[in-house]
């Protein structure tokens, strides 16, 4: 850790990716109290990208390649079922 700055920090300690997956929490609960989505639209929409940055996270803080690509792979089924359900409901307005 040459320079010791907040954004090297946070990268070296994975912590970077835990700023997202908050970010992440803060829409879920929006979408779920303001926009009245379901959980289910919700996690077909935002579980795809906390899976990823899961996976991000795994791979900053040095884990082992199976750490990485559980997340990633894991993605895909809840991408589809995202897919599956807008294609359900129509193109949009």
């Amino acid at each position: 850790m040459a320079g010791g700055g907040l954004t090297e920090i946070l990268f070296e300690s994975g912590h970077a990716a835990d700023v997202i997956l908050g970010v992440l929490a803060i829409e879920a609960v929006w979408l779920r109290d303001w926009k009245r989505w379901s959980w289910k639209a919700i996690v077909g929409l935002l579980g795809p990208a906390a899976l990823i940055v899961l996976g991000l996270r795994a791979a900053l803080v040095g884990a082992d390649w199976w750490w990485i690509a559980l997340p990633l792979a894991a993605s895909l089924p809840l991408h589809l079922m995202d897919l599956r359900m807008r294609f359900k409901a129509g193109p949009p307005q």
